[in-house]
């Protein structure tokens, strides 16, 4: 079955860096494209980025845009968010998301809070 385990979320102070990681497996990663996706306390979830299946693509969020980068590893069956100037605005639990014949599938998310 699909699964999708986020790791590398924390704390982390304003102006600073994380790195957050999506292992997936169950599915054939290499073929389908993958977004990280947030949600803030009180607010809907929003994309925050997408890759496309072999990387050649991205798509950010506006507020994200020059701040974040997504990549991903096919042969480690990972994709990353690296996310760079981190405000508090930036706080949220970040997914990681797949669609796969029709259906979404999430991850279990992971915490990034950003305070001083």
């Amino acid at each position: 079955q699909v699964q999708l385990v986020e790791s590398g979320g924390g704390l982390v102070q304003p102006g600073g860096s994380l790195r957050l990681s999506c292992a997936a497996s169950g599915f054939s990663f290499r073929s389908y494209a993958m977004n990280w996706y947030r949600q803030a306390p009180g607010k809907e979830r929003e994309l925050a980025a997408s890759i496309t299946a072999s990387g050649g693509g991205t798509n950010y969020g506006n507020s994200m845009k020059g701040r974040f980068a997504i990549s991903r590893d096919n042969a480690k069956n990972t994709v990353y968010l690296q996310m760079n100037s981190l405000k508090p605005e930036d706080t949220a639990v970040y997914y990681c998301n797949v669609l796969v014949v029709g259906r979404y599938y999430w991850g279990q998310g992971t915490q990034v809070t950003v305070s001083s």
